[in-house]
């Protein structure tokens, strides 16, 4: 099996390019940005689920299991949070007077 690992520096060097790309002005007209959000979170779940699978079957890091949990926590919280939002913005929509 394949040997899970995370590396901070990493994580931190995406955190800025994801950072860097809000930042600068919308160069892809073309790009989805909820296609690419379900896709991270997917990736997300799925890293999850692989290192668990990896840790329970051949013994990888299991500290590299924790962070792709917590990871994919985060994930899925930002998810209900925004779904939470959006229903929310619809409810208003329905209560405004026609």
């Amino acid at each position: 099996m394949a040997d899970v690992s995370f590396s901070a520096y990493a994580a931190l060097n995406s955190v800025k390019s994801a950072q860097t790309k809000a930042a600068a002005p919308q160069q892809d007209a073309g790009k989805n940005e909820v296609a690419e959000t379900f896709a991270n979170f997917k990736d997300a779940v799925q890293g999850a689920e692989k290192a668990a699978i990896d840790t329970a079957v051949s013994g990888a890091d299991p500290h590299a299991m924790v962070e792709a949990l917590a990871n994919a926590e985060l994930v899925l919280d930002a998810a209900v949070t925004i779904r939470d939002k959006v229903v929310e913005a619809y409810q208003e929509l329905l209560r405004m007077p026609v």
